[in-house]
């Protein structure tokens, strides 16, 4: 899963032909967390967070988890019972 979100954050920024460097520049996220990440997958949320707002990505991020459908009953009730 995390190899495949780095791969469409890597297509998306050679798709807007920014380098590694310059994006690494734009986020604030070191040049070697940019290229661990898009080689392994591996990165902190904050990094991401930052590389999302530097590729103007953030909005999609935002969505994450925001529709997340329920497996049972039960988790409806325990979302109820939680609000009230």
């Amino acid at each position: 899963m995390n190899q495949g979100i780095a791969a469409r954050v890597r297509a998306v920024r050679k798709r807007r032909k920014i380098s590694q460097i310059k994006l690494s520049e734009k986020s604030g996220v070191s040049l070697g967390s940019v290229k661990r990440f898009e080689s392994t997958g591996e990165i902190s949320l904050l990094s991401l967070t930052k590389l999302a707002i530097a590729l103007d990505i953030q909005q999609e991020l935002k969505q994450l988890f925001s529709n997340v459908p329920y497996l049972s009953l039960e988790e409806i009730e325990n979302e109820r019972s939680q609000q009230g």
